[in-house]
């Protein structure tokens, strides 16, 4: 499997982050950020070759 390097901006601390995402399939999940550890809630949604990834405050949701 090849995954897929995206950069979000964390909806907490506002930092840029990396994530690697998973282009087989769209999904929702909850990741913490990197920087100071809050809950994200990424949503990612695939295209045939393109990938979208939408980032929120876990408790706010989509």
């Amino acid at each position: 499997m090849h995954l897929h390097e995206e950069q979000i901006t964390c909806p907490f601390c506002w930092e840029s982050i990396t994530l690697l995402v998973d282009p087989s399939e769209s999904q929702t999940y909850t990741e913490d950020c990197f920087v100071c550890c809050r809950p994200i809630l990424i949503q990612t949604q695939v295209y045939g070759d393109e990938v979208s990834v939408e980032a929120t405050q876990e408790d706010l949701g989509f």
